[in-house]
């Protein structure tokens, strides 16, 4: 069995959007819904009281979503794994029209699961 894992970082991010809980869950609704994920109860947030950044995680019974946001650096990171394969989204407009990322890289890796 093999799933997938993509590795976001966004940069040029708008600091408002990213200290912005219900924004953030606008770019993990759109990432659950695209990609047809099947989420494990709700989001869990932690906001940073000095820097107004957030970490959020939503369990998925493909494995799960998470971010982190760096206001300070206009910057967040996003994981997605998948334990099933998936195929990946069009990010860059995503990321533009909810977190204003101006530039964004993603690294995708395969994750082979066998027996030694």
């Amino acid at each position: 069995m093999t799933g997938i894992e993509w590795l976001i970082e966004a940069f040029g991010c708008a600091e408002t959007r990213l200290t912005d809980r219900s924004n953030l869950l606008v770019l993990f609704e759109a990432i659950i819904g695209r990609m047809e994920l099947r989420p494990v109860g709700k989001p869990v947030w932690h906001v940073f009281p000095e820097s107004g950044g957030v970490t959020g995680i939503w369990l998925l019974q493909e494995s799960h979503l998470a971010i982190h946001t760096f206001p300070e650096y206009h910057s967040a990171c996003v994981n997605v794994f998948c334990c099933v394969p998936r195929t990946a989204l069009d990010w860059q407009p995503l990321f533009s029209n909810v977190l204003g990322a101006t530039d964004l890289r993603v690294r995708e890796c395969e994750r082979s699961y066998h027996l030694c």
